[in-house]
C-alpha cells in the first residue's frame, strides 16, 4: 500500500503480525512445527526493534520459538530467505518462516542532536530552574524534526541522485525509462485483474473492519503521454528520474514458509520450488551503489553452471526504472547476454506494486515462484539491489 493511505495508522509491527497470521491460516501450518522466524526490516520502530520476535507472538507462534531481524536494506527479507536456508542446510532448523515487513508511514521522528543530548541530560534534573536549561543556547531551528533521508550514508547522494547519474552512465534516456514503468503497472494491473496476485492476505482494520485485497500503487490508466509531463525529481532540470518512474513509499509485510524437501514431506506439503544458489555482492556506494544485480547475477548463474538463457522466469527489483535498465545494459556489455523483456517481471514489480523496503525479497520469491507453475518454466532468478552498494540473486527451481 502507499504510504500515508490504508495502513497510516499501523506499525511495521501491526503489518508483520498479519503477514504471519496470513502464513499460518493460509498454508493450514501448525504453529508448534515451526523453529525460527526471521524478518527483515530497515526503518524501524524504536519500540520494536525485534520485530519478528513481537509479531510472531502476536501471530500466535509459540513462545518457545526463537525469532530475530534483519537490516540489510533492501534486500532485507533476501538475506532472510538465504538465513533461513543456511539453518535448514545446517540441520539447526527443519521449519522456518522468512519475511520482511516495512511501514513507512510509521517513520521515525528524531529531534536534532543537540537537542538529544539535552534531552539525555535532563533525566536526572529535578527542578524548574534545571528543566529550564533544556532550551538554553537553543534556536528555533534547532527544533526541526530530523527525518531520516532515503540516501546513503556513506556519500550523502539520495538515492534518486544515484540512478539518475546510473542510467547516464549507461545511456539510458528518459524515454526508455517512462516506457518501462509504464510496462509495470500496465502488468501488475493485468495480473491484478487475472488474480496472479490473489496471494495478498486480506487487512482488517479498525474502525470498520472492511477487508483490503487490493494494492492501491498500481497505476492502470498510465501512459506515456501522462509520464513524460512529469518533471525532473533530484537532478533538476537535466534528470531523468521521476515521481513515475522510481518506485514509490509503501507499506507492507511479507512471509514464506521454507523447510527440506524430507520435511515437506513428512507434513503433507507439495513445494512450489527449490532454492538452488543465491551470493550476495558488494560494490563502491558512490560509483555503483545500485548496481550490484549486475555482479550477483553472473555470479550465481555460473556458479551454477547455468546461462541467462537457460532462465525461464526474471524477477528484478525496480528501485528505478532506469537502475533496471542500467543493469540490463551492464549485462549486456559485460558479455552475460540479454534478458527477454517478455520473461522479466511479468505481474509488475516495485514501480507499480510498491517497495516496502523489508519485505521486497520476499515478494520477489513468491512471484517468481507462482509465475514458474504458472508458466510452466523450470529455472527462475531474482536479483536485488541495495543501498550501500549491496547486491542479491537467487537461483529457485520448480518442485
Amino acid at each position: 500500500m502507499r504510504s500515508g493511505t490504508a495502513f497510516a495508522q499501523c506499525t511495521s509491527y501491526d503489518l508483520a503480525r498479519m503477514a504471519l497470521r496470513g502464513l499460518l491460516t493460509r498454508t493450514d501450518l501448525n504453529p508448534e512445527v515451526v523453529d525460527r522466524i526471521i524478518m527483515g526490516s530497515v526503518v524501524q520502530n524504536v519500540k520494536t526493534p525485534n520485530v519478528a520476535r513481537d509479531a510472531a507472538l502476536a501471530a500466535g507462534i509459540p513462545k518457545s520459538v526463537p525469532a530475530f531481524t534483519i537490516s540489510m536494506a533492501c534486500i532485507s527479507s533476501n538475506q532472510a530467505i538465504a538465513s533461513s536456508t543456511e539453518l535448514i542446510q545446517g540441520g539447526h532448523a527443519k521449519v522456518v518462516i522468512a519475511g520482511g515487513t516495512e511501514c513507512l508511514s510509521d517513520v521515525p521522528i528524531l529531534f536534532q542532536k543537540k537537542v538529544r543530548e539535552k534531552l539525555f541530560k535532563a533525566r536526572k534534573y529535578k527542578t524548574p530552574k534545571e528543566y529550564l536549561s533544556v532550551v538554553k543556547g537553543l534556536s528555533p531551528s534547532d527544533l526541526l524534526p530530523d527525518t531520516p533521508a532515503i540516501a546513503e550514508f556513506s556519500t550523502g547522494e539520495s538515492m534518486g541522485e544515484s540512478a539518475d547519474r546510473l542510467a547516464a552512465l549507461y545511456d539510458v534516456p528518459r524515454e526508455a525509462q517512462d516506457a518501462f514503468a509504464m510496462y509495470s503497472h500496465k502488468a501488475a494491473a493485468r495480473a491484478q485483474i487475472e488474480g496472479f496476485l490473489s496471494q495478498i492476505t486480506p487487512a482488517h482494520l479498525p474502525p470498520s473492519f472492511v477487508p483490503l485485497y487490493q494494492d492501491n500503487g498500481i497505476r492502470k490508466d498510465t501512459s506515456l503521454d501522462k509520464l513524460r509531463t512529469l518533471k525532473p525529481a533530484f537532478h533538476k532540470p537535466f534528470g531523468s528520474v521521476t515521481a513515475g518512474n522510481a518506485s514509490f513509499l509503501t507499506d507492507g509485510a511479507s512471509a514464506a514458509l521454507l523447510m527440506s524437501s524430507s520435511q515437506a514431506n513428512a507434513l503433507g506439503y507439495v513445494p512450489k520450488v527449490t532454492i538452488r544458489n543465491y551470493t550476495f555482492v558488494a560494490q563502491d556506494p558512490g560509483d555503483e551503489l545500485l548496481l550490484g544485480p549486475a555482479y550477483a547475477i553472473p555470479r550465481v548463474l555460473q556458479a551454477s553452471g547455468l546461462s541467462l538463457q537457460d532462465i525461464d522466469v526474471f524477477e528484478l527489483h525496480e528501485a528505478f526504472a532506469g537502475q533496471v535498465l542500467a543493469v540490463l545494459e551492464a549485462l549486456r556489455r559485460n558479455g552475460d547476454g540479454s534478458i527477454p523483456m517478455d520473461k522479466l517481471n511479468a505481474w509488475g514489480g516495485s514501480l507499480s506494486i510498491g517497495h516496502p523496503f523489508g519485505a521486497t525479497g520476499t515478494r520477489l520469491l513468491m512471484h517468481a515462484a507462482d509465475r514458474l507453475h504458472h508458466e510452466d518454466g523450470k529455472w527462475g532468478l531474482i536479483a536485488a539491489c541495495a543501498a550501500g552498494g549491496l547486491g542479491h540473486a537467487m537461483l529457485i527451481e520448480r518442485s
